[in-house]
This record gives C-alpha cells, structure tokens and sequence, in this order.
C-alpha cells in the first residue's frame, strides 16, 4: 500500500538539496562561527535579544556550562521563563551545542520539550542598567 492511499500526501519537496553526509559534516566544521554566541566563553547572567524571523527572544545566561537561561518572548514564553539552552541547528540531526547562531534555529528545552524558533537573524547584548 502506497502512502498516497493512507491519508497521506505524498512526499515530493524539490526545495530542499541533500548532500553527502560528508559534505554537511565537513561545511559544518569549517564554518566561521563568529557572530554569535558560545555559552562556554560566558560567566553568566549575560544578556541577550535574540531576533527570529518572528519574535524578539530575551534571554539571560544562568548557567553557561549547563544552558540554564531565562527567556522571554513568543508563543512558548510570554513571561520570563527557566529554560535549557540546548544549541542551534539547521533543523536537521546536527546540534551545535551551546551556542546561538545568525542564520540557524535557536534550540531550548523546556519542560520535557524542545522549542525550536525560526531562523535566528540577529543577536544583541543587552547592557545592565546602570544602578540608580
């Protein structure tokens, strides 16, 4: 039985170029990584406004060797919220652990589940206000 007779569209996406897995693994490694964000180069309580293409992410580093942060913004989290931040990806198998990257997915556990944003277009630090 054909999957076009169970209910189910076929399978027919022309958008999407598979490469060898060798290929991948290899652009992946000599990628520039610069631009974003590496949790293992922070001390904590970073933080950051992340954009997707359809929300504002505030997010604050608790822990960096774990990806303990707090975040607010879409859908997922209207109020600050303790998370996971697990990596970025490209919406495939592979994870960049720990990290925030323009152009990728951003990746955060919360309660059981993964979250995964749109495609990350910018990323700012957020000053601390000064003490008044």
């Amino acid at each position: 039985m054909n999957a076009g007779c169970m209910g189910h569209a076929p399978m027919s996406d022309t958008s999407i170029v598979r490469l060898h897995p060798r290929q991948d693994l290899h652009a992946w490694a000599e990628r520039d990584w610069s631009g974003g964000i590496a949790t293992d180069a922070l001390q904590g309580l970073e933080q950051f406004a992340v954009q997707t293409r359809n929300t504002t992410y505030e997010i604050t580093m608790l822990t960096p060797k774990t990806g303990a942060v707090l975040v607010r913004g879409g859908q997922f989290f209207p109020e600050h919220t303790r998370a996971t931040l697990a990596g970025c990806s490209l919406g495939g198998s592979i994870l960049k652990v720990g990290t925030i990257q323009p152009g990728f997915l951003m990746e955060l556990l919360h309660e059981g589940r993964r979250i995964v944003t749109t495609r990350v277009s910018e990323i700012r630090t957020i000053s601390p206000a000064p003490p008044q």
